[in-house]
């Protein structure tokens, strides 16, 4: 079967969010029937993409120069404000998404995500690509100059070799080299 295509957002940078030349992918109803924390976890860490935790309704605005991250939506649906800050202008971008159970969603390092809405006990896991580092929390708050060497962290993070859902024939490792390559060229 042919993996499910992701949805793809991109999101410039703000004041306050480096943001990333690499879109922010979205699969829709990927993970087992009826997932679980263990489900989704043996799901997806067969894929090199390993916890880092369990969580619930996260509600700071805040994004990883470190690592990329994916959530894996386990039990209930939230709504979430990626690529924009809380000390941001909404005329910078960012925008809004709904997540439900059997959702993931990957986020390259340096885009900004948090909860504005959750509801039937939203749990998800995050998971990072093998090898990388333990995440950095930014909270979408520093001035220009920080930001800026967040981007330049956030930018030389390498592309993983697997998709978290259907590994190294996946779509994300194309579609973020195409992203990658498209950018270097525009630069």
């Amino acid at each position: 079967m042919a993996p499910q295509m992701p949805e793809e957002y991109y999101f410039n940078p703000t004041s306050h969010v480096p943001n990333s030349r690499l879109p922010v992918l979205v699969y829709r109803q990927v993970l087992p029937p009826e997932p679980t924390a263990t489900s989704t976890r043996e799901a997806l860490e067969k894929n090199l993409w390993l916890k880092g935790g369990q969580f619930k309704t996260y509600w700071a605005h805040h994004f990883h120069s470190v690592t990329h991250e994916c959530y894996a939506v386990f039990k209930g649906s939230s709504r979430l404000l990626l690529g924009r800050g809380p000390l941001d202008d909404p005329s910078e971008g960012g925008l809004e998404v709904n997540l439900s159970r059997g959702d993931i969603i990957v986020l390259p390092a340096g885009v900004s995500h948090c909860s504005v809405t959750s509801e039937g006990g939203y749990e998800y896991l995050g998971l990072y690509p093998e090898g990388s580092p333990h995440w950095d929390n930014n909270f979408c708050k520093a001035d220009a100059q920080e930001t800026a060497e967040k981007a330049k962290v956030a930018s030389n993070i390498p592309i993983p070799d697997c998709d978290p859902i259907y590994g190294r024939n996946g779509p994300l490792v194309d579609i973020w080299k195409k992203a990658a390559a498209a950018a270097a060229a525009a630069a």
